[in-house]
């Protein structure tokens, strides 16, 4: 088989013309969102919105670790991978969540210490006991 040498036929990108360097070529695959950013959106919301109540540390976790991954899958896939935007708004929900929880483990931790301080000391004998 023989190959015809020269460059590559290149086709332009879907939609109006932009500029003359956003030809790419026909086999690239098509840009298409990742999966994983919106995982990370949903999982980092559903923390922000418990993050009151100590559950939301383990959707906000879970979304930190799902970006990481995101983020290297997005970069190994030379831009084809898109959804930034939703990863970057679920990282910080996220960390939205894991504050609210930083904060309601701080308080509790306050109101417990502030009522173990108000409780008697010892044993409570009546007045009229030695």
């Amino acid at each position: 088989m023989m190959t015809a040498s020269g460059p590559a036929p290149v086709a332009p990108l879907p939609g109006p013309p932009r500029h003359p360097t956003d030809l790419r070529h026909p086999l690239d695959p098509d840009p298409v969102r990742a999966t994983k950013s919106r995982a990370v959106f949903a999982l980092g919301l559903i923390g922000a919105l418990t993050g009151l109540f100590v559950g939301g540390v383990v959707p906000a976790t879970v979304a930190l670790q799902l970006a990481r991954q995101a983020r290297r899958e997005a970069y190994a896939s030379g831009g084809y991978l898109t959804g930034a935007a939703w990863l970057r708004r679920g990282e910080r929900l996220a960390w939205v969540g894991l504050v609210l929880v930083a904060v309601a483990v701080v308080t509790l931790v306050v109101i417990g210490v502030v009522r173990y301080a108000e409780a008697p000391f010892g044993r409570d004998f009546s007045s009229n006991v030695d």
